[in-house]
């Protein structure tokens, strides 16, 4: 496996030129930098070096490169993240003003997205995991009846997260089936799963049939963050996914990030798949060895989701825990933590999570988790009209009726327990205290 946009920077760093164009730093870092040598790598768009969203030469070859990797019909790289990427498949698939069936567990890029191509968000609710806002499953079967109850509005896509943060993973394959039943195209926000294509048996969106999908290569593989992939289909073509990428990402990527997409690639073709089986052993055996000390949720394979009630403590607790014992982990809140392995952690990596867990006392009082449900809202505005709307700040307790000027989220995944254009009832404000949120922005 060639890495062509790698072996361009290499030898033009060798050539020693001088740096009469971008970027400022000239190839050369400030005294006393921790990572001076990055900067001789980190170029911009000159001659031979392509340019990502018109790329034609060493980027696309590089792309090219994934795209047999990964099995799709496309995939072109994204410096931006996911969010680039989500932004991008909206609009190839949306348009401007149009309505989409979603799952409720999007990102909070999905609603921005919304509100700057003025789309509709029709909420598909999955069965959420107890005590939990932000997991949860979409089957076909719930797909299937909000695309008929919902056939006035002419659907222009169905959008689903999976894995979700917690690491559920829902029926893509069912999904698509009935996505294709009904001529809707399927996207999914597989931003947690990009080393799915590689498990023995491919759970790759793409390959169980949706038509696009996003992955945050940073996440879980030896990549720069903000690194991802958009993946589609036969139903949309690179141009159409370059030229609508090209609306919301900058005209200045980073080139340090195409050069780790385009290293990985070398590592994909070589030992990844073994090292990824490896792993996936690892993350079962410490699962097993902790089940009896704790509760642990089923999740994708590279995931550890614990719930820490039983033990007596809340997630937050036990993350505080295991921090003091050197672990940090992806997530936590009032139930859960979860932790996120790679290929790139050590063996010594999962005996110390392993230690730490076993070594912190536990009051064994079980907790129980907290008492809401994630309930459909009223809509006052649209995401658009709220999201551009004159604002200001309030107390939680004063939002009961007012209409959210934003999209909250209830954790750093971004998951959001009110959006922005909803009506703020007594079930959000118990939710958002439930996650420490006691202030929000509202319509004036």
């Amino acid at each position: 496996m060639d890495t062509p946009i790698c072996d361009f920077v290499e030898n033009y760093v060798k050539s020693n030129a001088a740096r009469v164009h971008m970027p400022g730093h000239k190839g050369r870092s400030l005294p006393e930098c921790g990572f001076g040598s990055a900067f001789g790598y980190d170029i911009t768009e000159i001659q031979g070096a392509d340019a990502l969203f018109e790329a034609e030469g060493i980027i696309r070859q590089s792309e090219e490169n994934a795209k047999r990797l990964f099995g799709t019909a496309e995939t072109v790289y994204s410096a931006g993240g996911s969010t680039l990427c989500i932004q991008a498949m909206l609009s190839a698939a949306c348009g401007r003003g149009k309505a989409f069936i979603c799952a409720r567990n999007a990102h909070r890029s999905v609603i921005n997205t919304c509100a700057l191509l003025d789309l509709e968000p029709v909420w598909l609710y999955p069965e959420y995991r107890k005590g939990s806002a932000v997991s949860g499953e979409i089957s076909p079967e719930n797909v299937e009846n909000a695309i008929i109850s919902n056939a006035e509005k002419h659907p222009a896509c169905v959008f689903i997260t999976s894995p979700d943060y917690l690491g559920k993973i829902s029926d893509i394959r069912g999904i698509a089936e009935i996505c294709r039943k009904y001529d809707i195209p399927l996207l999914v926000d597989n931003a947690h799963g990009a080393y799915l294509a590689f498990l023995e048996k491919n759970l790759h969106p793409i390959a169980l049939g949706a038509d696009m999908c996003c992955d945050s290569a940073h996440k879980t593989l030896p990549v720069l963050t903000g690194g991802a992939y958009l993946h589609a289909g036969k139903r949309f073509s690179a141009a159409e996914l370059k030229r609508n990428m090209s609306l919301f990402g900058s005209t200045s990527p980073s080139y340090l990030i195409l050069e780790s997409l385009d290293l990985c690639n070398k590592y994909l073709a070589g030992s990844f798949r073994k090292d990824l089986a490896e792993t996936a052993e690892r993350v079962n055996a410490l699962k097993a060895r902790l089940s009896a000390a704790y509760e642990i949720l089923d999740s994708e394979p590279l995931k550890l989701t614990v719930n820490a009630l039983p033990c007596g403590l809340s997630g937050n607790e036990l993350a505080a825990r295991l921090r003091e014992r050197g672990v940090e982990t992806e997530y936590s809140d009032s139930v859960h933590v979860v932790m996120m392995f790679s290929t790139m952690n050590t063996e010594s990596d999962f005996e110390r999570v392993a230690a730490a867990m076993e070594t912190i006392p536990m009051p064994r009082i079980r907790i129980e988790p907290p008492d809401f449900q994630i309930l459909p809202l009223k809509r006052g505005l649209s995401p658009a009209e709220a999201c551009f709307s004159p604002k200001e700040r309030v107390n939680i307790e004063d939002s009961l009726g007012k209409i959210a000027a934003e999209t909250v989220s209830v954790c750093p995944p971004c998951v959001p327990a009110v959006t922005a254009g909803e009506i703020i009832d007594e079930n959000t404000i118990k939710i958002l205290k439930t996650y420490s949120i006691f202030q929000i922005n509202v319509v004036k």
